[in-house]
């Protein structure tokens, strides 16, 4: 006979164990071990310091293939750079469906370590908390998604649907070292029906959940580039002509334009599931927007922008002036002005129409209007009523008790690339309190911080989604 050799990581309740798939299939998760090896690979992630820039994404990515393949997981490297890999494992379905793909990103956004209280790489565990750069962006998808994989694999799950876990490189602001170069040349390699990734939350508020947003759809951002010119001069003569003056005129006449409101499916969905659940002002509001009457509807959206900004925001193409650049002495006029507006479209926008409009507002022929780079993240979104829109609200019920939102980010995800190939991409997360944000403990923040609850609870919820969508009926 040969001895069977079941090691302290594999992370399963045996119960009674036999041969074949239907014995496989009845063995459940041992969450409490479970939870322990969540933790130690989250914890390593968020200690490879993977700044972007430069990125070195293969420090994250050579860590999760050792992990996979010493669990005999098929794992492949793709990359552009050889310090900026992306990785790409998988586990085999019996075909009767299509792949199943869970993606996160390995770089973070760079730091300034001067502004953190514990180590940005350090993962410091403190008061229920794991604190770092990437806890929240994107090392919680990117652990929940390889510890998909291992349970899986160390259950001997049945699948329908080939599961394929893609850790990608660049996603914070050079995705070309990342999922454009993984669409473009390995598409196939990643290629499936339906994406889970980032991109989504469950909201509490004083630590009782309020609801799950969904990512189906998400703004398009696109930078434009406003340029005052004219003759330059010694500041103590005053000139019509001088730049930064006719660049401020611009620059506030776009930040004061208002475009058109215009509500898609995801936008409508989200307002009529909302409504029932807000504090009554936000209630009111919802039902005044959601009324098409024009005098309820403005009312609507000034108490939105005073007070929920955020859903002001999906309503309308939105520019936000972000970067001014101007004169070198203080007793000189320069000959020219530069400001950089951060314009987010909607997904049905035309960009070159909205271009037309910004031009429109500024109304000054001295000053130049442009965008920045000549294209953007493509335009798409994923339909409500799929498969996995339905398997994430049954999860959502179960693990939250909440009701599901689907929701259309102003943010970018890499999301956008796969749903212009057709994959139906579903931005998910784990529980976040909204206080965080305000106190600075949020994505992008000096101390971004997790719950280790809520990573927890965040890789039982994906893994009910999981097995929902791809395991054998």
């Amino acid at each position: 006979m040969r001895r069977l050799v079941i090691p302290a990581a594999a992370l399963v309740s045996l119960g009674t164990w036999g041969g074949g798939a239907a014995q496989a299939q009845s063995l459940a998760p041992d969450w409490s071990r479970i939870e322990a090896e969540t933790l130690e690979h989250y914890q390593a992630l968020v200690r490879l310091d993977t700044s972007n820039p430069p990125g070195n994404e293969t420090r994250a990515a050579n860590y999760l293939r050792d992990v996979l393949e010493r669990e005999g997981i098929a794992v492949e490297m793709f990359a552009l750079d050889p310090e900026r890999a992306n990785l790409v494992a998988r586990l085999p379905g019996s075909g009767a469906r299509r792949p199943l793909l869970l993606m996160g990103h390995t770089d973070v956004v760079t730091v300034d370590p001067t502004r953190w209280t514990h180590p940005p790489f350090g993962a410091v565990r403190e008061g229920g908390y794991v604190y770092g750069r990437g806890t929240l962006d994107d090392k919680d998808n990117l652990t929940a998604s390889l510890m998909m994989m291992l349970t899986l694999k160390r259950l001997g799950v049945p699948l329908d649907r080939e599961v394929i876990f893609l850790a990608e490189a660049g996603e914070e602001g050079t995705t070309r070292w990342g999922i454009d170069f993984m669409v473009a040349e390995h598409f196939d390699r990643i290629d499936a029906e339906f994406c889970l990734a980032e991109g989504g939350s469950v909201t509490r508020e004083s630590s009782a959940v309020r609801y799950a947003s969904i990512g189906t759809l998400e703004k398009i951002p696109r930078a434009v580039e406003l340029i005052a010119r004219g003759p330059a001069g010694h500041a103590s003569v005053p000139l019509l002509t001088n730049p930064v003056a006719r660049l401020s005129i611009a620059v506030g006449a776009v930040a004061q334009w208002q475009p058109p409101i215009r509500l898609n499916e995801t936008t409508t969905e989200f307002f009529r599931r909302v409504g029932p659940i807000s504090p009554p002002n936000d209630a009111r509001s919802v039902a005044d927007l959601l009324s098409g009457q024009p005098a309820r509807v403005d009312a609507a959206i000034r108490y939105f922008q005073e007070n929920v900004p955020g859903w002001a925001a999906i309503l309308r193409t939105s520019a936000s002036p972000t970067i001014l650049q101007a004169g070198t002495r203080t007793n000189v006029i320069p000959s020219e002005a530069r400001a950089t507006i951060d314009v987010r479209l909607l997904p049905d926008d035309d960009p070159e129409e909205v271009l037309r409009q910004i031009r429109e507002v500024v109304n000054d022929p001295a000053v130049e209007v442009r965008f920045v780079n000549p294209t953007g993240r493509p335009p798409g979104g994923s339909a409500i009523d799929t498969e996995a829109f339905r398997a994430i609200e049954r999860a959502v019920s179960r693990h939250y008790q909440t009701v599901t939102l689907p929701s259309m980010g102003t943010g970018a995800t890499d999301m956008a690339q796969l749903r212009a190939q057709r994959v139906q991409c579903y931005g998910i997360g784990p529980a976040i309190d909204r206080e965080d944000g305000p106190l600075g403990f949020g994505s992008h923040s000096d101390q971004e911080r997790i719950l280790e609850s809520e990573l927890h609870r965040f890789v039982r919820f994906y893994w009910d989604i999981v097995n929902d969508l791809a395991a054998r009926r």
